[in-house]
């Protein structure tokens, strides 16, 4: 491995982890090709994810795992499990609050070297719709977890990337999900890596 190429870190569940596609086709990874086109030296993103985390889940795995730090760039999406589990969105914001901290100091203790991702709407998905879930209902609270992260993100002075307006914006298309109806395609993937991009490479060239 290029020992110039910075370390990248992908927190989060089913959508850093890229359920249902191939591994070059998680946004992460189609992250990390589009900064190296631009000849950005990035490594191969470091992902600890699992499809069905909630904020104490990732916090127990990352207690679990052995970290390289520091990391160029840190990545945080997490959240969605927790709306769908019915959690409290009080203890979201506590445990999402300690997480991105954590994700900070993985990050060398540079805040702007981390980026929060948004939390998509999966109620604008096949399986959404046909879930028999109140749609408008999911809506509010994802939009509730998202003011939520942001607030959050602002205060730690982390960056912030919505995906969910492209998540709503055509998400249910058949093109835009796997098989599962539910979770992204490579294609919606690429939707959220051109939105993500412009604010990896002003972080990666932040001091």
């Amino acid at each position: 491995m290029n020992e110039s190429r910075q370390r990248f870190l992908a927190l989060g569940d089913s959508y850093t982890i890229g359920e249902g596609v191939a591994q070059h086709d998680r946004w992460p990874a189609q992250l990390a090709a589009a900064l190296q086109q631009r000849d950005v030296g990035i490594e191969t993103p470091e992902i600890l994810a699992r499809t069905g985390w909630t904020t104490d889940e990732l916090a127990h795995a990352m207690r679990q795992h052995t970290f390289h730090p520091p990391y160029a760039l840190v990545t945080l999406l997490i959240g969605v499990n927790n709306q769908y589990r019915g959690r409290d969105l009080a203890n979201y914001r506590e445990e999402f609050g300690a997480l991105l901290a954590r994700a900070i100091d993985l990050a060398g203790n540079r805040p702007q070297h981390a980026i929060v991702i948004s939390i998509p709407d999966w109620g604008a998905t096949r399986f959404g719709r046909e879930s028999g879930r109140d749609t408008a209902k999911i809506a509010r609270e994802i939009d509730l977890y998202n003011t939520a992260n942001a607030q959050i993100s602002r205060s730690l002075h982390a960056h912030y990337v919505d995906v969910t307006a492209p998540s709503r914006a055509g998400g249910d298309a058949p093109d835009m999900l796997v098989d599962d109806g539910l979770h992204p395609s490579a294609a919606m993937y690429r939707r959220w890596t051109d939105a993500i991009l412009p604010v990896a490479e002003n972080a990666l060239s932040s001091h």
